[in-house]
């Protein structure tokens, strides 16, 4: 596919959120959000009912805040002229299951004002770059997830966006589609588009993301570069589980590793240890268990979800000072 660089003036975000706020009724689902989006690839991680899918609805202009702005190209969230620049991959599989692929991408070339032979043209184009050029006529129904998948990202291409919106789009992927979309994400990064993707699980986002926005009950708890957020969880008072031998021994002198705060013995054989910076924990502990006399059987982190994160990153960010 040619990708053309996007439009926007490189000394401008190509997307500005400033102190947006959502209320549906009383609940408050987006808190005072200011964030910019730049090209490269930015994940959008948090628990399930964080507000993502509210975030998502807003920059794809359908929603508007309810106090505060976003713009997009330098043009208004709701406006015509910035929805455009946005691609859209919903989470949902909303479609018509007994048409082809190549027939749903084309209807979205229409959609977008394109006919005749410029729909065909981009419609070949888009199928080719999500790899489904040798499956686009086969009817959807018979289409496995990913490929679905495939389609839903085809259909946000066709405009050849600046901005491109997925909701959870590695999502029942087996790993050589994961590999291969990820692939895909990174060259229309390097290319010049916003790539935005939300994810419920940090990991996806380490070896993808340029950017990370970490978002826990519709607040921004904390955003910047994966050294940056890297640096804010090595603060995070991990519990890990320890298997072994001659257990109150071990947790004698485990207590003697500076970045474990307590020990508790659970069982003849297990032990629950809270460390407080689990990065150095672990190069403590990797020495530790090589001694001769200790005889280490297992090692499991019990609380490394993305809500425990989330809940301890908003606990600190309620604490004053």
């Amino acid at each position: 596919m040619t990708l053309e660089p996007s439009i926007s003036d490189a000394t401008s975000p190509l997307v500005e959120i400033k102190n947006v706020s959502k209320w549906f009724g009383s609940l408050m689902a987006i808190n005072g959000i200011s964030l910019d989006i730049n090209p490269g690839i930015t994940g959008l991680v948090g628990p399930n009912g964080a507000g993502k899918t509210t975030l998502l609805r807003l920059l794809t202009g359908q929603s508007k805040p309810s106090i505060g702005e976003i713009r997009i190209c330098e043009f208004d969230s709701w406006s015509a002229k910035a929805k455009s620049h946005v691609g859209f991959c919903p989470y949902d599989d909303s479609t018509w299951d007994e048409m082809s692929g190549r027939k749903l991408v084309g209807i979205s070339a229409g959609l977008h004002g394109f006919n005749g032979s410029e729909a065909r043209r981009r419609t070949e184009i888009v199928l080719e770059t999500v790899g489904m050029i040798d499956r686009a006529d086969r009817p959807v129904r018979t289409y496995s997830k990913g490929m679905r998948q495939r389609i839903k990202l085809g259909q946000a291409l066709i405009h050849d966006p600046d901005l491109i919106v997925l909701d959870e789009p590695l999502n029942g992927i087996d790993p050589v589609g994961r590999e291969e979309l990820n692939q895909l994400f990174l060259r229309l990064a390097r290319s010049g588009k916003a790539i935005l993707i939300s994810s419920h699980i940090l990991n996806e986002m380490d070896h993808l993301a340029d950017h990370i926005l970490f978002v826990c009950r519709g607040q921004l708890l904390a955003s910047g570069s994966l050294e940056a957020i890297r640096d804010v969880l090595d603060d995070y008072p991990l519990k890990v589980r320890v298997s072994c031998r001659a257990t109150r021994r071990v947790a004698a002198e485990l207590m003697l590793l500076p970045s474990v705060k307590s020990v508790t013995i659970e069982s003849r054989e297990d032990l629950l240890l809270e460390v407080q910076n689990p990065n150095r924990f672990y190069d403590e502990f990797g020495e530790f268990a090589v001694s001769p006399d200790i005889f280490i059987h297992g090692l499991k982190a019990t609380d490394t979800s993305a809500e425990a994160i989330f809940d301890y990153l908003m606990a600190r960010s309620l604490k004053p000072g």
